[in-house]
């Protein structure tokens, strides 16, 4: 695919975005490693550290088989309540497009939903994704997840 028009990449980098936070909100992590090119950057970090320029993340992984291995930590290995989340997406704000690479951001809040039904706000933030459109569909080649607060008061099991 050639260089997008901003229309287009902007309904490209929306839809991109909306199918990834369904396969969360629906439980198929399985199907998350297939949202991002091989290699490729997942950083969830927080927003005074981004600020600061620091590198360090709560979750860091370079490549889909990284992904993979969270995927069978969070179904095989880890321990935690079960939970869902339910995300909530700002529209996609294209910031540049360089040939096939779409650099968006956008905000979202992830609510996160206990067994039991209880209900509460876990992270807002914004995303700052770098979209690969050079294959037969869009696909993350980077995503930073930059959560407002410093503070999460659970295991951050599932991708956000």
């Amino acid at each position: 695919m050639s260089s997008p028009e901003p229309l287009q990449a902007k309904l490209l980098a929306d839809d991109l975005l909306a199918r990834y936070v369904r396969c969360l909100d629906d439980g198929d992590l399985d199907e998350w490693p297939g949202f991002f090119t091989d290699p490729c950057i997942y950083r969830v970090t927080h927003r005074a550290d981004d600020r600061a320029g620091y590198e360090n993340a709560l979750i860091f992984a370079d490549s889909r088989g990284m992904l993979r291995d969270r995927v069978n930590a969070v179904e095989n290995v880890s321990v935690y309540e079960p939970h869902g989340y339910r995300h909530i997406v700002g529209a996609s704000l294209v910031e540049q497009v360089n040939g096939t690479l779409i650099d968006a951001s956008a905000s979202f809040l992830v609510a996160r939903i206990m067994q039991d039904g209880e209900t509460s706000v876990f992270a807002t933030g914004v995303y700052r994704d770098r979209i690969d459109i050079s294959g037969d569909e869009p696909l993350f080649a980077e995503k930073v997840v930059i959560m407002d607060s410093e503070r999460v008061d659970t295991l951050l099991a599932i991708p956000l």
